[in-house]
């Protein structure tokens, strides 16, 4: 075989992660455009949109920026091209990604007027808003503004990632140009009501409309918002970790203050402007000419939930999701001790359509029983107020053994979990910080009990995190076991944490890095031996790796049932000749963030089933810690195998993946297409009750997905 077939066959069923993950977020964007999607929600769709592609740029392509710098020649192992044709690529991507926003925005927001919430223009403002608004400038905006024109005695400001700010040409008296900026200050709101039906002005146009006043003896010839996007990825993992640096904390508040001045990825602009203005602030602005965005939707969408708050109950209410509470499970009685029944047998939630409260009920109980010895836990994400974190204080209060492995270098979440991780300390838990360049990712709770001489154990393991607000938005997986040899596997893995031990041996879990990789390479070899009988069912957030990616087209060729369900970067593609024929993906966008890891192989007695914090990818395989704990109880294999195939029967929010790449809906042409998530919501997982409306599309769904298994 000649090189370039070599070469073309490397590639032919692999795609480029980044361009894989913006076609995930075109996804998100399409939910925006979805008339069955009630209209305010859609407009949260263009606000996700939006903050997914701002971290976007932050971390992807900051990274492909610093491989650029350091190892210009590297090439991705999936696309087969360097640093620079991907970024070369995405910039391409993006002109057409921001037109589409903008329609669909603006399209939302003409439905939105029509309901009474209009954002509006300062020049539309009537005469009483105009004499509101300037009244609101002259006594709350300006006495915070810090204007600043660039000269000799004034050099250019520092830009702050993400935030907005009013850039003005102008010129002296003398005709010499110069640029001016403001900064919008983050203390104000970013939205002020002008009545209670739902009219508003976002304030940075308040400014905008005002800044030609704020330069003295400069007349001000054009302005525009504007908004940089800076590189944020800070690799923790590969900064050496100094021997004078005794405090890990302050370790990483030293890297947290490098974010601030790294290198500028994109400059948004908010309107069009002259050829003359956009030189000037290149001066100011080190970006080439490819990195900068006319973007004529707002720069900062987040004002969207801001907004949702000022609502009135009344309309919201009408424009809204109708609210749904997670249910306590149907199989745990409310009223008995919670540790108990999962003494008696394993137990599963699902969320967000089970509540979280069995979970902190068990560890109050837990902090409250005699026989608790002690507590153990890693977290790597907290709401902003934790149930979770107030039961494991409680604990160290109460005399138990508490040991938190906080993982400090949660992206975007560090400085959460370093007041958190102080706060657990002043209680009296033993908080460590995991294992030099692995990121702890796993989800494992051990509560050990010690009673009349014998040790037990309860586990919980998950597949998302300790995290109650999360909790209510994310479809994750969590089980809690009595299971003695898990318990021991959970006791082996914190002793091995508190000693950097990443090579322990473990009877059950499948622990990263070491252990879930080569597990998932032996259990795809397992279902290649039996041919066209085999079978692979794996639901992940997304799959990148080279050597399961390629494993997987193994068995494909071997003719192995293969379906995944992968809701965002997915780098195999499906459907190609005598590759991958015999893989299907299926994508997943809703109401809820899909998160849940599910591993089946198998089918009928043989199956197997994992859960698992990992997704396929090579960080969390090679460079994480993560765990996979393999499910044995049956009612439970009967709730995930029911999970996986109600998900692969979903026709309203599933797309199809292309062998090109591309998505395509599979409700196309449905008059009643199957949502998965309203399933959830509208039944229990825990007995397979049905509501009657429901029943026939639910049934007609399974059957065509096990028809399609051949029984």
């Amino acid at each position: 075989m000649s090189k370039n077939l070599k070469t073309r066959k490397k590639y032919s069923y692999t795609q480029n992660r980044e361009l894989s993950w913006l076609r995930f977020n075109r996804r998100v964007l399409e939910e925006a455009a979805d008339k069955n999607v009630p209209i305010l929600e859609r407009l949260k769709f263009v606000s996700i949109f939006s903050t997914n592609l701002d971290e976007f740029f932050m971390i992807r392509v900051g990274s492909l920026f610093d491989i650029a710098s350091v190892n210009p020649d590297h090439i991705d192992n999936k696309s087969g091209m360097t640093p620079d044709q991907q970024l070369g690529r995405i910039y391409r991507v993006m002109p057409g990604l921001i037109e589409r926003k903008r329609r669909i925005y603006s399209s939302v927001c003409s439905e939105l007027e029509a309901q009474g919430i209009e954002d509006v223009s300062y020049e539309n403002l009537t005469g009483e808003e105009k004499r509101f608004a300037e009244k609101y400038f002259d006594n709350e905006i300006l006495p915070i503004l810090s204007p600043q024109v660039i000269d000799n005695r004034h050099p250019k400001p520092h830009f702050e990632s993400k935030h907005l700010y009013i850039a003005s040409l102008v010129r002296d008296k003398n005709d010499r140009k110069s640029i001016a900026f403001v900064p919008v200050p983050q203390v104000l709101p970013q939205v002020v009501m002008l009545n209670e039906e739902g009219r508003f002005i976002r304030t940075e146009n308040i400014i905008f409309h005002r800044a030609h006043e704020l330069y003295g003896k400069y007349k001000q010839e054009e302005a525009c918002i504007i908004s940089v996007t800076r590189n944020a990825d800070v690799s923790f993992d590969s900064e050496k970790f100094e021997d004078t640096e005794t405090d890990f904390r302050s370790y990483v508040k030293k890297l947290l203050k490098k974010r601030s001045t790294l290198a500028i990825v994109r400059l948004e602009i908010g309107q069009s402007i002259s050829d003359v203005f956009v030189k000037e602030l290149l001066k100011m602005i080190q970006v080439e000419k490819h990195q900068i965005y006319v973007d004529k939707t707002p720069l900062n969408m987040k004002y969207v939930f801001e907004l949702e708050s000022k609502l009135s109950e009344k309309i919201s209410k009408r424009i809204s999701y109708v609210p749904y509470v997670p249910k306590w499970p149907a199989d745990l009685n409310e009223n008995i001790s919670v540790m108990e029944q999962i003494r008696q047998k394993d137990r599963m939630l699902f969320f967000p359509f089970d509540s979280v409260d069995p979970f902190i009920k068990l560890l109050n109980e837990a902090a409250d029983g005699d026989d608790v010895i002690s507590i153990k836990i890693t977290i790597y994400r907290l709401a902003s107020s934790s149930k979770i974190v107030r039961a494991l204080c409680r604990a160290a209060e109460n005399g138990k053994e508490v040991v938190v492995l906080m993982e400090l270098r949660a992206r975007f979440d560090e400085e959460n979990n370093i007041a958190w991780s102080k706060m657990l300390e002043d209680a009296g838990c033993k908080v460590i910080y995991g294992i030099d360049n692995y990121k702890c990712h796993s989800k494992i709770c051990l509560i050990t009990s010690h009673k009349r001489g014998r040790y037990s154990y309860i586990t919980q393991l998950g597949t998302g995190n300790y995290n109650e607000k999360t909790n209510a938005m994310y479809t994750d997986i969590s089980i809690m076991t009595a299971n003695d040899e898990i318990g021991r596997d959970g006791t082996a893995f914190f002793r091995n944490m508190l000693t950097d031990n990443l090579e322990g041996n473990y009877s059950q879990l499948l622990v990263a890095p070491k252990g879930i990789k080569p597990a998932l390479l032996d259990l795809i070899d397992e279902e290649m031996q039996k041919g066209t009988e085999g079978y692979i069912c794996m639901k992940v957030n997304s799959v990148t790796d080279r050597d399961v990616i390629d494993k997987l087209a193994e068995a494909s060729r071997a003719g192995v049932d293969i379906r995944l369900i992968v809701r965002g970067i997915c780098c195999i593609r499906p459907g190609i000749a005598e590759e991958t024929e015999n893989v299907s993906v299926t994508s997943i966008v809703g109401r809820f963030l899909e998160h849940a890891r599910i591993y089946c192989f198998g089918k009928g007695d043989a199956v197997k089933l994992y859960i698992s914090s990992a997704d396929l990818m090579t960080r969390n395989l090679k460079r994480r810690v993560e765990i996979a704990t393999p499910v044995y109880d049956e009612d439970i294999k009967k709730q995930l195998l029911h999970i996986l195939s109600v998900q692969l029967s979903d026709k309203a929010k599933a797309s199809f993946l292309q062998p090109d790449g591309s998505y395509i809906r599979k409700c196309e042409g449905e008059p009643e297409p199957f949502d998965s998530q309203q399933t959830f919501m509208d039944t229990t997982l825990h007995r397979q009750e049905r509501s009657v409306s429901r029943m026939k599309n639910i049934f007609a769904g399974i059957g065509r997905f096990f028809s399609r298994l051949g029984g």
